[in-house]
């Protein structure tokens, strides 16, 4: 890999942003693509974004064109949880196991501790004294609100769909997200950006118990990034 194609790759790679590689291994010709400025004419580009989805590298052959080794490069996926509740301890750990880098914000100090969330990235304060400030959102982030609380949820949806996060999903009843609606309009958020809110949270598996819901949250977040993650990003309707 020449010096150019590396440093480009190490900068998104620094940047959370998702690119690959395509080397002709009888040429050694490369080329890089990031996922951002991926262009749908490309006649490969479905190829590209399967692959991005993926995460995995390897080799194709394109029906018109020489073999190519893809080496793909993407951030590891994050879940960023709003409310440090019973249903954030069963999700957390099932986040993990699945891959995901987990925080937790709320800034009720008597629900947020370390007793609680064992070896869990913990911040017990505000989401704006959080966000972005330590925790940037991004295409490969992640927002679950929980709290039921709109002065703890209401930043960090806001930001989760302004940054094009691939899931943004808040706890409560249709009357609570009717209201939580209502808010964000006021806030500048458009109808488009507001109707990617899953709300209610969670693939509708009849969840009952706090271990339930988590399953339902964290199945609908692989899904989303696994299948529909592209939609997510701002300007992009879902």
């Amino acid at each position: 890999m020449d010096l150019v194609t590396l440093q480009r790759l190490n900068a998104a790679r620094r940047a959370r942003k998702a690119a690959l590689v395509a080397t002709d291994p009888s040429t050694g010709t490369q080329r890089l693509i990031e996922e951002e400025s991926l262009d749908p004419a490309d006649p490969l580009a479905a190829e590209f974004e399967a692959r991005f989805r993926t995460g995995k590298s390897g080799m194709i052959e394109p029906a018109d064109g020489p073999r190519l080794f893809l080496t793909v490069i993407v951030p590891p996926p994050r879940l960023v949880v709003i409310g440090a509740v019973h249903i954030s301890q069963a999700l957390a750990p099932m986040a993990t196991a699945c891959g995901f880098d987990v925080g937790i914000i709320d800034p009720r100090t008597a629900f947020a501790t370390d007793e609680r969330f064992a070896g869990i990235a913990l911040y017990p304060e505000w989401p704006q004294d959080v966000i972005p400030a330590r925790i940037g959102l991004d295409a490969y982030t992640a927002v679950a609100a929980l709290t039921h609380d709109p002065k703890i949820d209401d930043f960090p949806l806001a930001e989760a769909l302004r940054r094009g996060c691939f899931y943004v999903g808040a706890l409560g009843s249709r009357k609570t997200h009717a209201r939580r609606v209502e808010r964000l309009a006021e806030a500048g958020l458009t109808p488009d950006q507001i109707a990617r809110i899953a709300a209610p949270i969670g693939l509708d598996i009849g969840a009952q118990s706090p271990a339930e819901i988590a399953v339902s949250v964290i199945a609908e977040v692989i899904a989303a990034l696994r299948k529909d993650r592209r939609r997510a990003k701002p300007g992009v309707a879902p």
